[in-house]
């Protein structure tokens, strides 16, 4: 199973970024309801490894603070994610280094990379033709003064993806600290 632990954005602010990147005309869009913040990637993980993670999860206990998007950018000399940043936050980095720490306890293997908080809101090809060039260069200037909406962030999501032949498709197993089961929704 494919496992990653994040924050998930509320409808309102799943709503604005999405009204933002319909501005895009490029590039494959990420579903709204898919718009997360990654706190530790998993990767593929046998059910043992999961229920570790989810025993260490579940004495997660952080105050809720607010949060929001704002700027975009790309990953990749030739683009291939559009992201939306988020702003900084000592009590994001705080989080996330709680999260990572669970993560290790539990035995689980992760990437080392910097933690740089972002929703991936769209995906392109490899070779970006010069129309898609342009549109993304565009939406970029459009869009430097981007800010959203500030959002509470009160949980972290346990959450699987599955991936189909044209999206991924994202099952919450549990959140945190609550560690109320999620009902799939």
């Amino acid at each position: 199973m494919r496992l990653f632990l994040a924050l998930q954005l509320p409808e309102a602010a799943q709503g604005e970024l999405d009204r933002v990147m319909g501005d895009l005309g490029a590039g494959r869009l990420m579903l709204p309801e898919t718009y997360h913040i990654t706190l530790s990637f998993l990767g593929d993980q046998t059910e043992a490894a999961a229920e570790a993670v989810h025993e260490e999860m579940e004495g997660l206990a952080f105050d809720p603070f607010p949060l929001a998007l704002e700027s975009f950018g790309t990953f990749g000399d030739s683009p291939f994610v559009l992201w939306a940043g988020v702003g900084e936050s000592a009590a994001l980095t705080a989080l996330q280094r709680q999260v990572a720490g669970a993560v290790r306890r539990a035995g689980v293997e992760t990437e080392r990379r910097r933690f740089r908080p972002h929703v991936t809101a769209a995906r392109f090809r490899k070779r970006m033709g010069p129309d898609e060039a342009m549109a993304l260069d565009l939406f970029l200037a459009r869009n430097a003064a981007f800010r959203g909406t500030p959002f509470m962030v009160d949980h972290v999501a346990f959450v699987q993806s599955t991936r189909l032949s044209d999206r991924a498709v994202h099952e919450v197993l549990a959140r945190y600290p609550d560690g109320d089961e999620a009902d799939g929704d």
